[in-house]
């Protein structure tokens, strides 16, 4: 019997956990808080079962669906999908759909985006290869004053750094091209807007996305393993198999599934070369802070969540619970709103006080009109560290010399996961990720882990397989 630790109870730390349990795994699951689901957990708030943000569930791949809806059963709704832009008092569909976008511009601002396209086009890539970071790309795409209105400033909210040091793999994985000349006869009616978009219905449980999760490790501990919560790893054995807690206990295992921050990971190791202490030095994650509002009105806006572009406001997202499975049925006659602001360590967002965050929260929010004269009730806080890898330009530079060191040094280790392995994942990618590292273990197969989220249409884009849930 193969003894595996797994580190982190997020989406793809329970998924290996549970895959090893199936094949026979002895398994012990440390997680450092006391909950389960890591970002995609859900708890009760004021009644209503709310998520941390927005977290669909959808993808193309038949394994990851199977595996959901088994652990689902009937206990989801199919929701379709309704996020826009809210730039300084107008809604823009989201994913960008330019004939919208043109008629809310109004004709003048639509001839100035139109003619900044065409600009563009005829200047054709820029110099060298083509776009080298986010700006360049966005801006080959769409022409600079659709960069500059819908894409800019929600981006800098988002990494806390200017678009032109972003890296290039942001967008290519996260943005969808269009012909803003065929879209422009759309709006005139001559044509139909047919762009590709990302999928226009998602499956999300009825009880909040974190429901799978609780099941996952109720399943871990009935098939044997163990789930140790409030457990945080401090060092790892210089061979990588075992962990050390924080009362000196040494726990040896054969194989470990990391889903710490990588960054975390390594400095939990003996004997780091200077080229992965320079690499580790670089490389870095932005916080989120949620700040939940609970509002005296039970149909403040449709959709689901919904971007805010507006540069003078810092709220990035607003997630409308009413308009989820978990939150429609809600007696009570408010609405649940989470607000998302991202932030650094050592940002003064951070070190806010929560009453301060909620008044910031609610003064906002009045900005945008969204809130329609009603009442905030109450408010709450939940901050997560470390939620989003920072691709900043030159990113992967920097990650090579750390993927090489773990590989070459410590091949019992399998990092995975958003923090774990520095990737921009989904639900999906991070529960791909688990089951793969579960076979790599178990069968000895040479899935390449890294290699994970590097082609994201892959999974999210275009019309939904034939086993995607449906009710």
């Amino acid at each position: 019997m193969k003894r595996v630790a797994v580190i982190g109870a997020g989406p793809a730390g329970l998924t290996a956990a549970l895959e090893l349990c199936r094949q026979g795994c002895d398994v012990d699951l440390y997680e450092a808080s006391p909950h389960v689901g890591g970002m995609a957990r859900s708890f009760d708030l004021w009644g209503v079962p709310v998520d941390l943000g927005p977290h669909r569930f959808f993808t193309r791949d038949p394994r990851i669906n199977h595996f959901w809806l088994e652990l689902a059963g009937d206990d989801f709704e199919m929701v379709h999908r309704l996020t826009r832009i809210h730039y300084r008092g107008r809604f823009y569909d989201y994913p960008l759909r330019a004939s919208n976008a043109l008629r809310n511009l109004g004709w003048g601002e639509a001839m100035r985006c139109g003619g900044s396209y065409l600009k563009q086009k005829a200047l054709g890539v820029f110099p060298g290869t083509g776009p080298g970071n986010f700006e360049e790309w966005v801006v080959s795409a769409f022409g600079r004053r659709l960069y500059e209105l819908f894409f800019r400033d929600y981006s800098e909210k988002l990494w806390g750094i200017p678009c032109r040091d972003l890296d290039i793999d942001f967008a290519a994985q996260r943005i969808q091209r269009f012909s803003l000349g065929r879209a422009l006869l759309a709006a005139f009616g001559w044509e139909r807007d047919r762009h590709k978009t990302l999928t226009g219905t998602f499956a999300h449980p009825l009880r909040g996305a974190g429901i799978i999760y609780e099941r996952m490790a109720e399943r871990i501990l009935a098939g044997g393993g163990r789930i140790h919560r409030n457990t945080p790893v401090t060092r790892i054995a210089r061979s990588g198999k075992g962990v050390v807690l924080p009362d000196g206990t040494a726990h040896d295992c054969d194989h470990l599934v990391s889903t710490m921050p990588l960054t975390q990971l390594c400095r939990c190791l003996p004997g780091l070369p200077e080229a992965v202490i320079g690499s580790l030095d670089r490389l870095r994650y932005r916080n989120t802070l949620l700040v939940y509002l609970r509002v005296a009105h039970d149909d403040l806006f449709p959709d689901q969540w919904v971007y805010v572009q507006t540069p003078e406001l810092r709220l990035g997202r607003i997630t409308n619970f009413r308009n989820w499975p978990s939150g429609k049925h809600d007696p009570s006659g408010s609405s649940i709103l989470a607000l998302e602001y991202w932030c650094d360590p050592a940002g003064d967002l951070w070190t806010c006080s929560d009453p301060a965050l909620i008044a910031l929260g609610e003064g906002e929010l009045a900005l945008t009109g969204l809130l329609r004269g009603a009442q905030v009730l109450d408010g709450h806080v939940v901050r997560l560290p470390s939620c989003y890898p920072v691709y900043r330009k030159g990113y992967r530079q920097w990650l090579q010399p750390i993927v090489d060191f773990l590989r070459r040094d410590y091949p019992a280790i399998h990092a995975i996961g958003r923090y774990g392995a520095f990737k921009y994942n989904n639900q999906d990618h991070s529960i791909l990720m688990g089951l793969l590292a579960a076979e790599n273990i178990t069968t000895g197969a040479s899935h390449d882990l890294w290699a994970i989220n590097t082609d994201y249409g892959v999974y999210q884009e275009g019309p939904a397989p034939s086993v995607t849930p449906t009710r």
